[in-house]
C-alpha cells in the first residue's frame, strides 16, 4: 500500500536539541534500517516501509545515495511465522537466542531485497526491475564470509602468531578479544565515515526513535518520535559489542591451541557466543531503567553514536508507517511469553 508523500521538513526539529526522552519500558518490537526505509517486527507480523524514488530522483539513471528517494512511502507487510513460538526446545535459554538471530538475519535478508528493489529504475517496458535471487545470494554468502574472517578469524590467526610469547591460556583469549574489539571498534569507524551510508543511518536513527516513541505510550507522529532519542538498548551494534566480550568467557576454557583448531572453534563458537549475547542484551533491555543495567549498556549506547544519525520528519514517517502497519495487525505488548522469545534483539 502507499502513505501519502513525505512531509518537508528540515534535517531536525526543533525539538531535536534539547535533551532526547528515553523509554524505560521494553516492548516485544524491533527492526532494522533498510536502503531509504526500514523495517519493523513484532510478535506476529512484520512489515517493512521504503520511500519509492520520483522519477527526478531516478534523472541520473539511479538513486542519488546522498540526497535519497522523496517519492511515496511503500509498505509491504507479512505475517511472522516463528519456529522458536511453534517449538518448546527452541525457547530455551541460548537456544532460543541461535534460533531467533537466524530468523531475524532471513527477514532481514528479505527486507533488504525489498526495499533495493523499490529503488530500481524501470525498465525500457515501464516495469520495476528486481535483482536476481542470484545476484543476493552472491551478495549475502559474501558479506557473512567476510564477517567470519574479519571479526573472528583475523584476531584468531593475528594472536596465534605469538602464541609461544604469551605466558597463558587466560591470556591468549585476552590479547585476542582484545585485537577483535579493535578491529571491531576500527570497521564500524571507518564504516561511519561513508558518505553513501550516511541516510541509512539516519533510518537506522529513525527506527530507534519510532521504538521509544511507542514503548513510551506516546502518539506516532513523526514529531512525537523526534524528541526520543536516536540511541536504544536492545540495538544491534550494542549487541555485537557483547558478543565480543562474551567470546572471551566462551573460548577462555580452551586454552592456547593449533592453529587449525583454534579457527575451527572459532567459527563453530559463534552460535554459542551469540546465544549467550542474546540473553545478555534481553535481560539488560528489561532493567534499563534501573542504574546498575544503565551502567553497563552505556559503552553500546556509545557505539551506536557511529551507526546512526538524526533522522529528518520524513525518514521518521517511514518508520512510523512499518511499525503502523505491525500494529494494525497484532498489539506487541500483548504478546505472549512465547511470543516474546523469538524477538529478534535489534531494536
Amino acid at each position: 500500500m502507499n502513505a501519502d508523500p513525505q512531509p518537508r521538513s528540515g534535517a531536525a526539529s526543533e525539538g531535536a536539541a534539547r535533551r532526547p526522552l528515553e523509554s524505560a519500558r521494553d516492548l516485544p518490537v524491533g527492526g532494522q534500517a533498510v536502503l531509504e526505509g526500514v523495517m519493523m517486527r513484532g510478535a506476529t507480523t512484520w512489515a517493512v516501509a521504503v520511500r519509492k524514488p520520483t522519477a527526478a530522483d531516478l534523472a541520473g539513471g539511479a538513486v542519488d545515495p546522498l540526497t535519497g528517494a522523496h517519492g511515496e512511502i511503500e509498505v509491504v507487510s507479512e505475517p511472522l511465522v516463528s519456529y522458536v513460538r511453534g517449538h518448546r526446545w527452541a525457547r530455551l535459554p541460548v537456544l532460543r537466542g541461535m534460533v531467533a538471530l537466524l530468523e531475524s538475519l532471513r527477514l532481514g535478508l528479505r527486507a533488504l531485497g525489498i526495499s533495493a528493489n523499490a529503488q530500481e529504475p524501470p525498465g525500457e517496458d515501464g516495469a520495476r526491475r528486481e535483482i536476481g535471487r542470484a545476484t543476493w545470494a552472491g551478495t549475502v554468502a559474501f558479506a557473512l564470509a567476510f564477517a567470519v574472517c574479519l571479526f573472528f578469524l583475523l584476531p584468531a590467526a593475528a594472536t596465534n602468531l605469538f602464541k609461544d610469547q604469551i605466558p597463558n591460556s587466560v591470556a591468549f583469549v585476552v590479547i585476542e578479544k582484545l585485537v577483535r574489539i579493535g578491529v571491531f571498534l576500527a570497521y564500524l569507524w571507518l564504516v561511519s565515515r561513508l558518505s553513501h551510508l550516511q541516510r541509512v543511518f539516519q533510518y537506522h536513527g529513525a527506527e530507534h526513535k519510532t521504538i521509544s516513541c511507542y514503548e513510551a505510550g506516546a502518539a506516532l507522529t513523526p514529531e512525537n518520535a523526534q524528541r526520543f532519542s536516536r540511541l536504544h538498548p536492545r540495538c544491534g551494534t550494542s549487541f555485537l559489542l557483547i558478543v565480543m566480550v562474551v567470546a572471551i568467557f566462551v573460548f577462555a576454557p580452551l586454552g592456547k591451541l593449533d592453529w587449525h583448531w583454534l579457527l575451527i572453534s572459532r567459527v563453530v563458537g559463534i552460535p554459542l557466543v551469540a546465544g549467550v549475547a542474546f540473553e545478555i542484551i534481553k535481560w539488560l533491555g528489561r532493567n534499563r531503567a534501573k542504574d546498575w543495567a544503565r551502567a553497563l549498556i552505556w559503552p553500546g549506547l556509545q557505539l551506536q553514536r557511529l551507526t546512526t544519525r538524526e533522522p529528518d520528519l520524513a525518514q521518521l514517517a517511514v518508520a512510523i508507517a512499518a511499525l503502523g502497519a505491525v500494529l494494525d495487525v497484532d498489539d506487541p505488548a500483548e504478546a505472549t511469553a512465547a511470543e516474546r522469545a523469538a524477538l529478534e534483539v535489534g531494536a
